[in-house]
């Protein structure tokens, strides 16, 4: 068999995103929440809130690290396997990617050596401030990323430029308008829904370490209110999810009907209301969802606002043009049902912190210490579902994916390289979790007065632990401060 090198290239790219992706999100979401912890501190001089940002911070950095570790790769792939796309973005990639570089990258990484080194060196305030310029750092790099890659889904800001090189007469988009390419029709709504998504990861990041903790009666002060802080960013964030997925599927319809309709499974147009598949499995050959619910006119209702206006199908582009629409119709469904899922975790949750009784129930404390695994699934299948969905385009409407490829790169170099990088790539995952773990493990540092620091099981492992009926530790030789803990 014959290799492919484009597949090839993109497989490499697939990889190469994903695994950077773990780290972003959780970084944005970790850094918010820091804020909020460091500012509770300020404003109380609360011993515990400080405890909380020094813990939380050491849990930052190493993601920071890896994260950055796992970016660089991607920079490099653009002039190796895709030297035809870089040619023909490089005036709107280098304008984005040198902004990420200078406003948020240096902005980040330079208050990042305050934070975790400055806690004994500078005054609280300055390190605060320190606190949410690493905050808006990591914010600031993933609006200008999300910039870059909302232009290649719907251009807007430039023109074509014919350029002869060698014998060859090529083409590259070149800026006229910056704020129309910063603004581009689908950019806000993408940056919204990421932001909203990178909240979600670290809040449940946060909730599963405190609720490891719970479980296992240890440093439980600093678990409950680290847990009450997470929940509340993670529900929060999760019903604005809801808003900002429904706006940004009706910008998909506006601007990239064919995405839509691979997501939906809507292989033509209906003559009457489109319904919406809950689930089914697509049949591209029979072009129809088989196995499927569907509930009447509800895709008509969230597109146009009405039960009655069709929704366009893929019926109305050339076939030529036609996405996939298996794997983006698996990956929507599942996106959007773990959002759901998420939703009614936090919502539960909400309700009995609010009763005050969250903390005795320690199979929702399990639950939640395996929960993190939801947002990690939701932002990696949106990203595939909405990479995939536009594709045959790399940028939408002007060069297709398979003639963007590097002429130069032979499919054998090209899989040598994705072995080279699956290899390293494990490499990192396992020390990224053998360090994850240990931090975790040794927790927020000495215990506080009246809470032993019991050993035991990892994190990892933890899913089984038990808790005291009365959710904390039955051996506290000071359980006051842990009862006003479970008021609401």
């Amino acid at each position: 068999m014959e290799l492919d090198a484009v597949l090839l290239a993109r497989l490499q790219f697939a990889l190469t995103i994903m695994f950077h992706y773990l780290f972003p999100p959780l970084s944005i979401g970790l850094g918010a929440i820091m804020v909020v912890m460091e500012g509770m501190y300020l404003k109380t001089r609360d011993i515990q809130y400080e405890t909380m940002a020094r813990f939380w911070t050491r849990l930052f950095a190493l993601n920071f690290a890896i994260g950055v570790a796992s970016g660089i790769v991607m920079e490099f792939q653009f002039g190796t396997n895709w030297a035809t796309y870089s040619r023909f973005v490089g005036d709107v990639f280098g304008s984005a990617l040198a902004a990420e570089g200078i406003f948020a990258f240096f902005l980040e990484s330079g208050f990042l050596a305050v934070l975790v080194f400055g806690w004994d060196k500078v005054s609280p305030r300055m390190h605060f401030f320190s606190t949410v310029m690493v905050a808006l750092g990591s914010i600031f790099s993933a609006v200008w990323i999300v910039v870059a890659n909302s232009w290649q889904q719907t251009p807007a800001g430039f023109h074509i430029v014919q350029q002869q090189i060698g014998d060859q007469l090529v083409a590259r988009a070149e800026i006229t308008d910056f704020w129309a390419v910063v603004f581009n029709p689908s950019s806000v709504e993408r940056l919204t829904h990421v932001l909203l998504g990178a909240f979600i990861m670290g809040a449940f990041f946060v909730m599963s370490v405190s609720a490891y903790y719970i479980l296992k009666r240890r440093h439980e002060v600093f678990a409950r209110r680290s847990f009450t802080i997470g929940l509340g960013f993670g529900l929060l964030a999760s019903l604005v999810m809801l808003l900002s997925g429904h706006s940004q599927a009706r910008s998909v319809a506006r601007t990239q009907p064919p995405k839509l309709a691979a997501f939906e499974g809507l292989y033509s147009t209906t003559e009457g209301p489109t319904p919406m598949y809950v689930f089914g499995i697509p049949d591209t050959p029979q072009q129809r969802i088989r196995y499927g619910l569907a509930i009447p006119g509800l895709l008509s209702y969230l597109v146009h606002g009405d039960w009655q206006t069709p929704v366009a199908g893929l019926d109305e582009i050339p076939v030529v043009d036609h996405p996939p629409v298996g794997l983006p119709f698996y990956t929507y469904h599942i996106m959007v049902g773990v959002g759901g899922l998420m939703i009614v975790l936090t919502a539960v949750a909400g309700i009995l912190r609010w009763r005050s009784t969250l903390f005795e129930k320690a199979w929702l404390m399990r639950i939640f210490v395996v929960a993190v695994v939801l947002p990690v699934i939701g932002n990696q299948l949106g990203w595939v579902a909405a990479e995939v969905g536009r594709q045959p385009w790399i940028v939408w409407g002007l060069l297709r994916t398979q003639d963007a490829a590097s002429r130069a790169v032979k499919a054998e170099e090209v899989l040598a390289s994705n072995l080279m990088f699956a290899v390293i790539y494990v490499l990192l995952t396992l020390v990224w979790v053998y360090v994850l773990d240990s931090k975790i493990k040794h927790g927020p540092g000495e215990p506080t007065a009246g809470e032993p620091d019991r050993g035991g099981e990892g994190f990892l492992a933890t899913a089984g632990a038990r808790v005291s009926p009365a959710g904390r530790s039955l051996t506290s030789a000071n359980p006051a401060p842990l009862q006003g803990e479970g008021q609401g």
